[in-house]
């Protein structure tokens, strides 16, 4: 254990758990993480390695006898049987059959219905009548020729949750570690290595916290495939249920009017929408309308009468394109659906985590450090909805006039949830302070900002604070730093349609460097010739194509694999990063190590999304091709007669070379190139 993992089991001693004994127990158990780390937290909540082994054994034992794989469940249901009484884990839901004037118990995998529940039970865990809750269970059989009687009674049964735990407790031990300590602490217990994070990215995995300890609050986020976005609302508390956005209606959200019944929003403390985004998604105008109200309001009605919840709201979705390329044609909540891409919908909205600053989930990410137990800290951030932090920054800050009562209440909120995760014990520094102010402040105007572009009524807002001396410190989004040709660019919408924004500058490929006069001809390159590189040899005729075809029979070992990645890393190079450029490959596959090769082809696939460049790749099944060329779609076939191989061997895992880091500090192959003209395309820029 390193110096803060002692740390943490000093002052945390049974309540956290080592981060990567989940996938150890876990095997083909398909159950939240909060589950298992409940069963962890009994068993291995210690730092002595032999009983975390001994630990690790009793609780797959546990998983083995009592999960209920529903592949097995007929022979579960026998056991049952047989014995008389049996304790199983499974989802259990609970509906009132209202003809008998019972409730009735159904157990997800090991499909069993109509299981008697006593009322005391329901009224003590009434979550069970909405989408079921996992929990341990008791079940015995006893058969009966009553007619409607069903043989399967409950005998008992326990939720997954923890009993009890003391916030002052909690609060005493937070005042043992620095805030750097206590952010990594909060980052291994999500799961995640804190070593391969920056703070800002810290920070930004743990606004998914807020939901959970923030009464009512609205989060979106929206960025590429593979960052985790839906994790924490589906694996990490048993407070927190997760739900695709296809299938959300008004009476399983809100209401049943011929029922009465209440949706989820009065049983969860957090209801996620995953897959939210899709623009050809169909979606019910009177939800959208509801969770508006409920949304602002905190209320929503039932035909005359009035409803309240405290339900947090969070929406997260894919993006299928850029950053520059959203803010040059569009906005960042273009890829919603048209009933959600309603700007009092999304004026209601108190954060948007920038999703494309999140990396993609990588192996290495994950932390085999100590964490609290997920359900320990689910049970903290629940009783932490009942303070209000909002005003902590007040003694040093004041917002600025400009900003509106709902970006107000936005900052506000922002900025409370995160002094509640961060500092429960109100112990932050001025300078702590404003940090989190200017992010709470960026996240929501990050929303104003892209409201702006979509309805011109919205009028311009200064984002800003001022300190006790009376400066006024305006705060910026990171996209608005990294796109000021395009972020403040307005897409007004008039009866003739979409006025253009011709104000656009001339983009340069990113190295500024003159462009070269293209023609056609035939180069030839000496063994351990240097000052070649793709960006000079390559990069000028690559400008302007929006499709690439590489044919290069081999791109199969890692030095080969490297060799693709830089070509890549040209186009990106030189292409405007508003646009986007379709590269396909074509090669031979691998015949001893074909895996490997398609994971770092998909590793490569994952990571260009993110700069604008659709990748794919395919395989010769012919087993003929010996050709190597790069085709451009801007009239350009480049010949290479030994394809992207031209570098003599370098030390690839040495960082502080140069030959590593700069291709024209290496020696070159023996090679030729030829540029080919097609047909109609003419020679220059």
């Amino acid at each position: 254990m390193n110096e803060l993992d002692q740390k943490i089991n000093t002052h945390f001693p049974g309540l956290v758990v080592r981060k990567d004994l989940v996938k150890t127990v876990k095997g083909n158990a398909i159950v939240p993480s909060y589950v298992l780390e409940y069963l962890l937290g009994q068993y291995c909540a210690t730092c002595d390695e032999a009983s975390i082994q001994t630990g690790i054994k009793t609780v797959k034992e546990i998983l083995r006898k009592h999960y209920v794989h529903r592949n097995e469940a007929g022979l579960v249901r026998s056991n049952i049987k047989e014995k008389g009484r049996y304790k199983v884990i499974d989802k259990i839901s609970v509906a009132l059959n209202d003809k008998a004037d019972v409730y009735e118990a159904e157990f997800s995998n090991l499909g069993i219905k109509k299981v008697l529940v006593d009322s005391g039970t329901v009224k003590i865990h009434p979550k069970l009548l909405v989408s079921g809750v996992w929990c341990i269970a008791d079940i015995e059989y006893e058969f009966t020729e009553e007619k409607n009687a069903s043989p399967w009674i409950m005998s008992t049964l326990k939720p997954i949750q923890l009993s009890h735990f003391s916030f002052d407790d909690y609060v005493e031990a937070r005042k043992q570690f620095t805030t750097d300590e206590w952010i990594d602490l909060l980052v291994q217990s999500i799961g995640f290595n804190p070593d391969m994070f920056g703070k800002r990215s810290k920070l930004t995995q743990l606004v998914r916290l807020i939901p959970f300890c923030e009464r009512n609050y609205n989060l979106i986020e929206l960025g590429p495939k593979g960052t985790g976005k839906s994790h924490i609302y589906s694996e990490f508390s048993p407070h927190g249920i997760l739900i695709s956005g296809g299938e959300v209606t008004v009476p399983k959200l809100f209401v049943n009017n011929s029922t009465g019944k209440i949706g989820l929003v009065g049983y969860w403390d957090c209801v996620a929408f995953d897959e939210f985004a899709g623009k050809k998604k169909r979606v019910d105008k009177a939800l959208v309308d509801i969770m508006k109200n409920y949304m602002a309001n905190k209320s929503f009605s039932r035909g005359v009468e009035t409803l309240g919840a405290e339900a947090s709201m969070v929406f997260v979705g894919n993006t299928q394109h850029t950053v520059p390329y959203m803010l040059k044609h569009s906005d960042l909540f273009c890829e919603l659906p048209e009933k959600f891409y309603d700007s009092a919908f999304l004026d209601r909205i108190h954060f948007y985590i920038p999703g494309w600053e999140v990396d993609i989930i990588r192996g290495e990410m994950f932390s085999s450090g100590y964490g609290f137990v997920v359900d320990y800290l689910a049970e903290i951030l629940r009783s932490l909805r009942n303070y209000d932090y909002s005003d902590r920054y007040k003694k040093h800050f004041t917002l600025s006039s400009d900003i509106s009562t709902r970006d107000r209440d936005g900052i506000n909120k922002t900025f409370s949830g995160l002094m509640k995760i961060l500092f429960p014990h109100d112990g932050a520094t001025k300078e702590e302070i404003e940090e989190l102010l200017r992010f709470a402040i960026e996240g929501r105007k990050r929303v104003k900002d892209q409201l702006m572009r979509m309805d011109s009524t919205y009028n311009n807002v200064c984002f800003s604070y001022i300190d006790a001396e009376g400066k006024n410190n305006p705060v910026t989004t990171l996209e608005e730093e990294e796109n000021p040709n395009h972020y403040h660019k307005t897409i007004a919408v008039e009866e003739d349609g979409i006025i253009p924004d011709t104000a656009e500058p001339i983009v340069q490929p990113v190295n500024h460097q003159p462009l070269t006069v293209l023609k056609e001809q035939h180069l030839t390159f000496q063994e351990n010739q240097k000052g070649i590189s793709f960006d000079t040899l390559l990069g000028p005729y690559l400008i302007g194509a929006t499709e690439i075809t590489v044919t290069d029979p081999y791109i199969r070992l890692f030095y080969q694999m490297r060799n693709f990645m830089e070509f890549l890393e040209t186009v990106v190079k030189h292409k405007a990063p508003d646009e986007e450029v379709d590269i396909h490959l074509l090669t031979s596959e691998d015949d001893f190590k074909s895996e490997q090769q398609k994971e770092n082809l998909e590793k490569m696939k994952k990571s260009a999304r993110a700069l604008g460049i659709n990748f794919t790749w395919e395989f010769d099944d012919t087993g003929t091709i010996h050709a190597r060329h790069i085709v451009t779609d801007c009239g350009w076939k480049i010949s290479l007669d030994r394809g992207l191989d031209i570098f003599q061997h370098y030390e690839m895992n040495d960082a502080f070379t140069f030959t590593n880091r700069l291709q024209q500090f290496r020696p070159c192959k023996a090679f030729e190139v030829t540029f080919i003209k097609s047909e109609g395309v003419e020679a220059g820029n």
